[in-house]
């Protein structure tokens, strides 16, 4: 079989402070959306795990796809064979580690015929990172606690969206966006209450409504990250916002061909760009075979 592992933006980002018995970590509250950039997963019976990945990916990412399948196997022994092809850029706050873990979540229990629900892949996905339990239930969500709480979300009308990747790389690189906010960064997550709001009205998702608490902090930890932003607004972008913890930007196009006239435009010192489009939950599930 093969499934599709899309990215993912964060419409809103809150931290809402760090509480003693989250150990460490913040606590969030987040509404994520899939879009349509997407690494695959071929997954086949075989002797053993064997893991192949085609494209530019790093430790952690594979480390991932083989802490999934350990979650599910539970000591069992049970066998697969994993086909990743990656075109998610890595590291840029698109979650593309976490889209494939979920992807190998799902299609190793519909392969070993474990059949676990999606609350409970989610709940072993919550084990392997942050992110993970999003992406088993895809589209649009609310995310909160660690981003461990997912609550799905109906489907907002369709964005499109400049993409645009730069070729920074930082090591620990969101233990160091997180260690950068402040107390004045936190808030109480009125911003994606309203947001929420919108979306279960109907209403579209617009540059009003967006927000990212690493905002402040990006331009400050990746160098040079001014200049790309720089680049989308010369190029016609509305407004620019980081991506996740970044260093991915992403404009919004009032429609499709709005989006691909900012592309064409782009005068960029290095990266990726790329013009993509919200994905549902029903689009970000599909598989083939």
């Amino acid at each position: 079989m093969r499934l599709y592992a899309p990215a993912k933006i964060n419409w809103t980002l809150e931290a809402l402070g760090r509480p003693d018995s989250y150990r460490g970590y913040h606590e969030v509250r987040t509404v994520m959306q899939t879009i349509g950039l997407c690494d695959s997963l071929d997954i086949g019976p075989a002797n053993g795990l064997q893991l192949e990945v085609e494209g530019r990916r790093d430790v952690y990412e594979d480390d991932l796809i083989l802490r999934a399948a350990a979650a599910l196997d539970d000591g069992g022994g049970r066998g697969a064979r994993i086909r990743v092809s990656k075109r998610i850029p890595v590291a840029a706050g698109l979650g593309g580690g976490s889209s494939d873990a979920s992807a190998a979540l799902r299609g190793l229990n519909e392969l070993w015929k474990l059949g676990r629900s999606d609350a409970q892949l989610a709940e072993a996905g919550a084990g392997l990172g942050a992110d993970v339990p999003f992406f088993v239930y895809g589209g649009t969500a609310l995310a909160e606690g660690r981003g461990e709480r997912v609550t799905p979300l109906p489907a907002p009308p369709p964005v499109w969206l400049v993409l645009l990747a730069p070729p920074f790389e930082l090591p620990e690189k969101t233990k160091r966006m997180y260690a950068a906010l402040t107390p004045a960064d936190f808030s109480d997550g009125s911003r994606t209450e309203a947001l929420v709001g919108r979306i279960r009205g109907g209403g579209p998702v617009d540059d009003s409504g967006l927000y990212n608490v690493f905002e402040r902090v990006a331009y400050e930890v990746f160098a040079g990250l001014d200049a790309y932003r720089d680049a989308l607004l010369t190029a016609g972008a509305r407004r620019v916002h980081l991506a996740g913890s970044g260093p991915a930007l992403f404009a919004l196009g009032a429609d499709e061909d709005a989006a691909r006239s900012v592309h064409a435009r782009l005068r960029l010192p290095g990266g990726q760009a790329f013009v993509v489009r919200t994905l549902t939950a029903a689009e970000a599930l599909r598989r083939e075979g």
